[in-house]
């Protein structure tokens, strides 16, 4: 007979990883089936990303409470952010530069590459997880009466009371268990790649917002020692046509036109490295559970990434779905359809409303028209000359609030 699991997770990055080691903390059977293979530390040391994970507060101390964010060997705290737009007196800072790199207590969050996140999580789930599967992929997903049925592409057939989807934006999970999606496409794509600059970042990420789009300059840790301080990771949203104009530039052409475009922020822009570009379409699960079945983060939701806040999202779907499921597994519930309601309840609004919010401010902030550049402005200068509206927005962003009702409370 085929044996029934606990719970089955599909998906073995950041969040899914995340899920499978708060469940097994709270003595909870994991199986985990990831796709990925498994990383080598030679690999991760010696490539650099093109795109790093800007990690709250929140997510860090989700990942120490694992015991995986000892295990990250390469990282870029950060403790200070400012955004401002070309056309525009308006300006916001939050934080402050910092010559020296701020102890992470003190720090807005940190930098981190996903394949050094990602190597992390997979050893802790190789120590941990006593049924954790790498490149393996699934076939067919069907319901049964008592949860769900996986078939491998290995012709192996599982059953689980709980099946969890965390296999990202085009999620096989979602798919099979028939979940619409509201989709924006906002007919943009991004340009992400390493780059060094002539002056250092001084632990600020910064936002210039240009006609065409956002463009983010977020400090990132070096491989090179001698060169600590110089390196960031750039994310510059385009339409289509300019974005595979630029992508088809060779780098010093592209370090150039970087240079300009970004009014010399930090010099000259003197290296590229690992050029990537990924479209930008903005993704909303219409429901986020099933009887027996949950989704959390990009196989929920997928945002604009002008807050950098996806990553960090998924990790709280993480937490929430956790502690519910953990709640009741105290007083001998498993997955029932009520618990997995309280975790729908309790991200989804708030994860539809930062897609749309994210949708509003780029909206907002490549209009031309002059009262909506006046408004916009005169909306920045207030909120910068308001310590307590920015120390809202900022506790927002930490993510802590939003744990502070659960076990994992900071």
């Amino acid at each position: 007979m085929t044996q029934m699991h606990d719970v089955v997770i599909v998906g073995g990055g950041l969040v899914g990883g995340l899920t499978a080691l708060l469940l097994a903390q709270g003595g909870v059977r994991v199986t985990v089936l990831d796709a990925a293979p498994v990383l080598s530390r030679e690999h991760i040391e010696r490539e650099v990303n093109p795109r790093v994970l800007a990690l709250s507060q929140a997510t860090i101390h989700l990942l120490e409470t694992v015991g995986v964010w000892s295990a990250i060997s390469r990282h870029m705290p950060y403790s200070g952010m400012q955004v401002w737009n070309k056309n525009g007196y308006g300006e916001i800072q939050f934080g402050h530069a910092s010559e020296q790199t701020p102890h992470l207590d003190q720090a807005l969050g940190s930098m981190v590459e996903p394949s050094i996140v990602n190597f992390a999580i997979q050893q802790k789930m190789r120590e941990v997880i006593a049924d954790y599967r790498t490149q393996i992929r699934v076939k067919r997903i069907e319901s049964i009466h008592s949860g769900w049925q996986l078939e491998l592409e290995d012709g192996l057939v599982l059953q689980t009371r709980l099946l969890i989807g965390a296999d990202g934006p085009n999620s096989f999970v979602r798919n099979q268990a028939m979940i619409d999606l509201d989709v924006l496409d906002y007919r943009q794509a991004a340009i992400s790649c390493a780059v060094k600059t002539a002056q250092p970042h001084q632990h600020v990420a910064r936002q210039l917002f240009l006609p065409t789009g956002p463009l983010a300059f977020l400090p990132m840790a070096s491989i090179e020692p001698n060169e600590k301080g110089f390196w960031q990771s750039i994310v510059w949203t385009l339409p289509e046509d300019y974005a595979e104009e630029y992508a088809a530039l060779g780098d010093q052409a592209f370090a150039d036109l970087l240079t300009q475009e970004s009014q010399h922020m930090l010099g000259q822009v003197h290296e590229v490295r690992s050029r990537a570009t990924f479209p930008l379409i903005a993704r909303a699960a219409k429901q986020y559970i099933k009887p027996g079945l949950a989704l959390v983060g990009d196989a929920a939701h997928v945002i604009h990434p002008l807050a950098g806040q996806g990553v960090n999202i998924g990790c709280l779907d993480a937490a929430l779905l956790c502690d519910v499921l953990l709640h009741d597994r105290a007083r001998g519930v498993w997955a029932h359809e009520q618990t997995l309601r309280r975790y729908e309840h309790a991200r989804k609004g708030q994860n539809d409303a930062m897609m749309h919010g994210m949708s509003v401010i780029g909206w907002l902030e490549s209009q031309t028209l002059f009262p909506v550049i006046a408004a916009r402005n005169a909306g920045l200068k207030f909120v910068d000359e308001h310590e307590n509206l920015k120390n809202a927005f900022l506790q927002q962003a930490t993510g802590l609030s939003l744990l502070a009702k659960t076990r994992y409370a900071h």
